[in-house]
This record gives C-alpha cells, structure tokens and sequence, in this order.
C-alpha cells in the first residue's frame, strides 16, 4: 500500500476547481447572510449563541475521539473565558478547561500565526497530566521514534485492519514546518478551501502521539474564523462531522490511500460545512426560545437555585428532572429541591410528567405561566 504521504509529488495537492466552485461559492455565500443574520441580534442573544455553539464544538470534538465530556462544565469554563454571565460558574477540572483553551485559541486569536510552539502548547493543554489514559505519552512535542509507527487501525487485538500509516518521526520537523509556512504564507487560496486542506494534512502527518483529530480541527476552525475575519462562532463543524463520523472517516482513508487529486475530501469538507451551517439555524432557535421563555417569566421572583436549574433544563437537559436529581445539581436537601419544585408548578413554570412511575419527574410547560 502506498500512501498519499509517499507520493513523488507529496505534498502538491490538487483538485478539480469546476467540481468544487459552484460548492464553495454557495457556500461562501451562505457564511456571509449567516453572520448577517447574526450581526443583526442584540449584543446578548448573540453572546448567547456564539456561547451555546463553542459548547458543542468543544464536546462533539471530544465525542468523535470516543471522549465523554460535561457539557455544563464545558459551558461554565468558556462562559468564564468570555467573560459571559450564566449564573453560579461550576469548578472546572484541567482536562475540561485544556479542551475550552486550545478551542478557543484557535478561534478567539484566528489572525495570530500558527507556530510549531503554539500547537505543542494545544497539545500540553490537551494531555495536562502527560497520559493519554493510562498510558504516558510526549506532550508538547512530535512524536519520537520510540512511540513506533503511527498508524490508524480498528478491530480486535490480533486481527487489526490498519487503516493508516502516518509518515515516519524521521520526518516530522520537515514536514510540519512545510504545512506551517503553507498555512501562514499561501494567500492565493480561499480560506475556507485552506480549512480543509489544512484539515487533511494535519491528520496525515499526525505529528503527535494522541490528540491529532482534535488539533486538526482546530486548525480547520481557524481557517474557517480567519475566512470570516470573525472570532465569533455561530456553527460547529465537529458537531456536523460527529453526526457524520462514519463518512468523514471514510473519506479520510479514501484520500489518504489515493494520490494527491484531493477533491473528493474537498468536496465531502465543504457539503459538511453546508449542513454545519443547517445546524446552526437550531442553536438560533433554541437560543430565541430560551430568551422568549425568560422574557415570559421575567416578573416572577425566582432563586438562585430555581434559574440554574431551567437555564439547564432549557440548554438541554439529558435524562429526566427529578427531586433528587434537583437535590444534587443544587447541592440542597431533598426537602428543600422539592420546596422549590413544588413553587414552579404552583406558579406554571414546571408541570409533573405523565407515568413517572416510583420517582416523578418534571419538565418545563411549553406556554407562558398563566396561560
């Protein structure tokens, strides 16, 4: 097998533009009337999205590497990098807020340059304790010949398909200090083609030991902030390839196995990128929502407790709300977490779900109180 990094002509990439024009300008054209729209909100609702929308890029990133976050934690650690007011901050541990770093890095500073020490810092963050797991891995540098071959394999111990073999660590410096002085000095390709070009090289190099998918994506979503000269994010790629983990890995090994005609990776980046930009229609409806039920409500006396729990409800809340549920996110009693149940069915902001069975559980009415 050869790989597309053991080509003659690596890494002189090339594509077929009439393929990839009419997608690219459709797209680009939907970037400018999404910030528009965008541009067009009050200070706060935009906040809000630009908010809910660094959450899912951060916990969609980390779940297409097989990673669970929390995705209040994740919140509350950007809220408070952005100097966001969401109520009651909760403590964050360093692998969460290494996570929110790197994202935010890439986004918030798109215009600063992309330097060999700025990625060995996003790796540091990454892997704060310097173990992927159990196991020790360098951090903050290129991977070293003692890690062995880098390679992409699935499958049971014994019987594993290699999907991939990454470029021996003889080679990283050259190589990452080729697609760096790509990344900073190529002016004649449009931004949002250098995200996915970018994207693609990144991942076949994989220069480090763990984390590449996440740094990949990164640096794509850079580009992708550089192409709007924006730090504002109002759609989630990782969300969109999450959704769509099997294709994008596809698509990966189909090019990294082919030669350097790339335009089907570039085809499959920018029909993703399209429907990314589908999703962030929800995260503007489900932040409208959120403003319209306060703004509904905004008379009511509430606690300290009882905001904190429907912000959570109306962001999203996985499983069902029960007493003891509330008792625990509050920290609280379970009489006094059913004290403040029982005010917000009293006054119609709650209402008891249907067929709770041993444990009854709550949720939000869908109309204003009163009504």
């Amino acid at each position: 097998m050869v790989y597309i990094h053991e080509q003659d002509d690596w890494p002189r990439f090339r594509w077929s533009e009439s393929a990839i024009s009419g997608r690219l300008a459709a797209v680009r054209h939907r970037q400018g009337r999404l910030i528009g729209h965008m541009e067009a909100l009050g200070f706060d609702l935009r906040a809000e999205a630009v908010l809910a929308t660094l959450t899912e890029d951060v916990v969609k990133s980390s779940e297409i590497e097989g990673e669970r976050l929390d995705k209040e934690l994740v919140r509350s650690s950007i809220a408070r990098r952005l100097g966001l007011d969401v109520g009651a901050l909760a403590p964050v541990d360093r692998d969460i807020e290494g996570v929110v770093e790197m994202m935010l890095d890439a986004t918030q500073n798109y215009d600063k340059a992309l330097t060999e020490e700025r990625l060995f810092g996003w790796h540091a963050a990454l892997f704060p304790t310097g173990r992927s797991g159990m196991t020790r891995i360098a951090v903050g540098a290129w991977r070293g010949e003692n890690a062995g071959p880098m390679q992409v394999v699935s499958g049971p111990y014994g019987r594993e398909r290699v999907h991939f073999e990454a470029p021996g660590a003889v080679r990283l410096p050259e190589e990452m200090a080729a697609l760096l002085s790509w990344f900073e000095s190529e002016r004649n390709i449009d931004p949002v083609l250098k995200a996915a070009i970018a994207h693609l090289w990144f991942v076949t190099i994989h220069p480090f030991e763990d984390g590449n998918g996440r740094i990949a994506r990164a640096i794509a979503d850079m580009a992708l902030a550089r192409s709007e000269a924006s730090p504002q994010r109002f759609y989630s790629m990782s969300a969109e390839i999450r959704l769509e983990r099997r294709d994008y890995y596809a698509t990966l090994e189909r090019t990294q196995k082919g030669d350097l005609d790339i335009t089907d990776w570039i085809t499959w980046f920018l029909a993703c990128l399209d429907r990314a930009i589908d999703g962030a229609e929800r995260i503007l409806g489900n932040v409208l929502h959120k403003a319209a039920f306060w703004r509904a409500i905004e008379v009511e006396p509430l606690n300290a407790r009882q905001r904190a729990v429907i912000n959570r409800l109306l962001d999203g809340f996985e499983g069902k709300l029960t007493s003891s549920k509330w008792a625990t996110l509050t920290k609280v009693s379970p009489d006094t977490a059913l004290r403040d149940i029982n005010d917000l069915v009293a006054r119609g902001i709650l209402r008891r779900d249907e067929g709770g069975g041993r444990s009854t559980s709550y949720s939000l009415k869908s109309v204003a109180p009163g009504s």
